[in-house]
């Protein structure tokens, strides 16, 4: 194993930014979510949540985009593997997608379960 190189760290964080630069900047799905975070975030600001769902909304917000990005990344490297149409490539592409379906869905749940009470409270 390599010593601990702090300048090799460094550079790793910089490819780790280069990559999520290059997700939210070509990725339409990416704009959604982006879209989607931003109008959380100014709803949880008008709503004042507390500091706990601010932790889920930070927590479910993070995780979409994860998704979105190891669906990306699997994506890219199923059309460097398999260029010509494959059944089994399709299928895993297939189900990299439901993985951030169900990661958005849930993030979805969890956000009704935080801001419903808030709005009910708000317009009475």
């Amino acid at each position: 194993m390599d010593k601990f190189n702090f300048a090799k760290r460094i550079k790793s964080f910089v490819y780790a930014w280069r990559g999520i630069v290059v997700l939210i900047s070509h990725e339409h799905n990416a704009w959604i979510h982006s879209f989607a975070a931003i109008v959380v975030v100014i709803a949880g600001l008008l709503l004042e949540l507390n500091r706990m769902e601010w932790v889920a909304v930070t927590g479910c917000i993070a995780a979409v985009f994860a998704a979105e990005a190891f669906n990306t990344a699997i994506e890219k490297l199923v059309d460097i593997v398999s260029p010509q149409h494959n059944p089994k490539a399709g299928m895993v592409k297939d189900i990299a997608a439901g993985a951030v379906l169900i990661t958005a869905i849930g993030a979805a749940t969890i956000g009704f379960i935080i801001f419903v009470p808030h709005i009910i409270s708000a317009i009475r």
